[in-house]
């Protein structure tokens, strides 16, 4: 039978009724379900928290989430560590499996703390039980005033099945959320937790599988997949002994209005180290020394007027157009030839700006790079409306557009017609600088012109892109951290170890 990927991503309802089939058609049981997920959650926590140093805090809340912090606090006293459990809620409504859990805790010996207004201060790690998926709306009374304590205690915390205060279907924080060092998470991976704001909160993810069996998954179909870097190998086509530069591609950047010739030199260079054949840098007059001095190989043309490019575009593979363009006239010419070109598009930056409101179909292939703003304006919706669930946006976007969407952001998102999306949760912080988009826009056109397919090309740009960031970061540090940094990086990902010898 088909192994169910590690990477696969569920709704929280999804992940629900695995656990039914796990439960009820597997017959794994409830309580032995619940506590395969605390004795994995312990064994991941004294692997983080190995000296024990100080005691260990677990808040439980009023359902199963709280039931499987009952049986990391029984563990951890049964392991001789000091336990302290402080229950949101009367202990007493429990029912069901959580019920069981609190009174195999109570006859280990455990005893539960009613909370006094603070959290004791020889804490030494933090275990949230307190609500786990089930939360719809913003945490409130004692579990909101447990969620700010623990933020502000110096003790880690650490996660089960999902930060309290995270919607795990959208990545967005309702109101207040726990602040996690570690995350274990049961049964499915919970797509939220790897996209927006959970990343900021989710700290370093564990998936906890608990032996469930290949056949409960079998009738479930992702709602989304985690880039893997073997997916990515896959997809870039291998380079052939005899191969000339025709057969990489032509990739063409158009962009770099006064005062922005940087960031379409950015885009045409990175279009380079992706491995296009050939590419031609379409700019303003006065970038044209500065461009060849950068980067001597590239084709680069000063454009004062948008219609000496048309001749130019009729030998691309395909655009690259948005990085530096403006909105001027001279920038809304390039738009509209390309538009009216036929040949595959990227478009990032002002060409999505300029998109927004058309109606127009794009050439088929084409992908677009949006970042939260610009996919609000080409959706007509605010930030925060798009940001809610950025996998039903993405979806959404793909489907009006009929093209391959990159939702940039805290993982990242590909979404394309009639295809499962693609989350990426490579990337760090130091990426925020201006310029990381427009590399991103350059490779991905450069592995378009190479022949992927735009779906597989934004896939591979996106987690090349992320990885190489993080390579750079390890080495560099984040702050300061330049998106010409990401070339030497991004070209030892896409290439494999034997084409380095």
């Amino acid at each position: 039978m088909t192994q169910v990927p590690e990477q696969a991503l569920y709704t929280a309802a999804q992940v629900r009724e695995l656990d039914r089939l796990a439960i009820e058609e597997a017959g794994i049981g409830g309580y032995p379900l619940m506590c395969r997920a605390g004795e994995a959650a312990f064994q991941r926590l004294r692997f983080f928290w190995p000296g024990g140093s100080g005691r260990l805090l677990v808040l439980t809340g009023p359902g199963n989430n709280g039931g499987d912090g009952y049986v990391i606090a029984r563990l951890a006293l049964e392991a001789g560590l000091m336990v302290s459990l402080i229950p949101a809620g009367d202990p007493e409504k429990l029912k069901g499996d959580a019920a069981r859990a609190r009174s195999d805790w109570l006859a280990a010996g455990g005893e539960e703390f009613r909370f006094e207004g603070r959290l004791p201060e020889d804490t030494g790690l933090i275990v949230d039980a307190l609500l786990g998926t089930g939360l719809t709306r913003a945490p409130e009374g004692l579990i909101a005033e447990l969620i700010e304590l623990a933020n502000s205690h110096p003790a880690p915390v650490f996660a089960v099945d999902c930060p309290t205060g995270l919607d795990a279907d959208g990545g967005q924080i309702l109101g207040t959320a726990m602040q996690a060092a570690h995350t274990s998470t049961f049964v499915g991976r919970k797509q939220g937790l790897y996209t927006g704001q959970a990343r900021a909160v989710t700290g370093r993810i564990h998936f906890e599988r608990l032996a469930v069996p290949d056949s409960v998954y079998q009738g479930t179909t992702p709602s989304a997949f985690l880039i893997e870097r073997r997916e990515v190998a896959e997809m870039l086509p291998p380079r052939q002994s005899t191969a000339h530069k025709g057969q990489h591609g032509h990739v063409v950047v158009m962009g770099g209005d006064h005062g922005m010739g940087g960031a379409a030199l950015l885009a045409a260079e990175s279009a380079l180290r992706g491995g296009a054949g050939r590419v031609s840098l379409l700019t303003r007059p006065g970038h044209v020394s500065a461009a060849l001095s950068r980067a001597p190989s590239l084709l680069v043309r000063g454009i004062r007027r948008p219609g000496q490019a048309r001749p130019l575009l009729a030998d691309a593979d395909v655009i690259v157009l948005g990085p530096g363009l403006g909105q001027s006239r001279w920038g809304r010419g390039l738009w509209r030839l390309a538009l009216e070109s036929g040949r595959a598009l990227v478009l990032d930056a002002d060409a999505l700006n300029l998109s927004a409101g058309q109606t127009d179909p794009l050439p088929p292939g084409s992908v677009i790079t949006p970042h939260p703003g610009e996919a609000a304006r080409l959706m007509g919706c605010s930030i925060p409306e798009l940001e809610r669930n950025r996998f039903d946006s993405a979806t959404a976007l793909a489907g009006r557009w009929r093209a391959t969407v990159i939702l940039k952001g805290a993982g990242s998102l590909v979404a394309a017609p009639d295809w499962p999306l693609r989350v990426c949760d490579a990337g760090n912080a130091g990426m925020a600088v201006a310029g990381m988009g427009d590399v991103l826009a350059g490779l991905v056109g450069a592995l378009r012109a190479q022949g992927l397919e735009a779906r597989e090309a934004a896939t591979a740009a996106v987690w090349l892109h992320a990885a190489a960031g993080d390579l750079a970061a390890r080495e560099l540090g984040p702050r300061g951290l330049q998106p010409m940094d990401l070339f030497a990086p991004i070209m030892r990902l896409a290439n494999p170890p034997e084409a380095r010898r």
